[in-house]
């Protein structure tokens, strides 16, 4: 399964990017026996100042055809590691070819679209600048690979 990360905003190069590129690596790494692997990150804009509803149509056409919808959400659901690498794995094995992820913008998702998300995420209850939590997305996604393939990486 083919994991892709849709978010709002572009991510120039530093660390926010390096940390992202590591960890989208790692989790191809890890991830190829395992039937996972990384179909990158897609960039989306809002450059005529439409907002969420906008930001929303941008993000829908950035999602592949047939892909299961995931969303990071503040008032979504709060997994633990082990859990989101099982849902990830639940996907897999009922032969799911594409997830997108998608990471709103500095004001969040539309509520429309985090409505069609098979799965609404919450890292917390706290808020995380939407570059950091490509970061954040992307480790969650080594460390499931990881958990998955019996690693040393994740010890709980």
């Amino acid at each position: 399964m083919r994991v892709h990360i849709c978010a709002v905003g572009r991510l120039r190069g530093g660390p926010e990017k390096e940390l992202v590129d590591d960890y989208l690596t790692r989790f191809d790494r890890t991830g190829r026996g395992l039937g996972l692997t990384s179909g990158g990150v897609t960039e989306v804009e809002d450059r005529k100042g439409g907002g969420r509803t906008a930001e929303a149509d941008l993000l829908r056409r950035a999602i592949p055809k047939a892909a299961a919808l995931w969303v990071l959400d503040e008032r979504g659901q709060m997994l633990t590691s082990p859990d989101f690498s099982d849902r990830l794995a639940t996907l897999r094995d009922g032969g799911q070819g594409d997830l997108a992820i998608c990471i709103g913008g500095a004001d969040g998702l539309a509520r429309d679209l985090v409505a069609e998300a098979g799965l609404a995420i919450s890292l917390g209850r706290m808020v995380w600048p939407h570059m950091l939590v490509r970061a954040m997305l992307a480790e969650q996604l080594y460390r499931a690979a990881s958990i998955l393939a019996g690693g040393p990486y994740h010890r709980a």
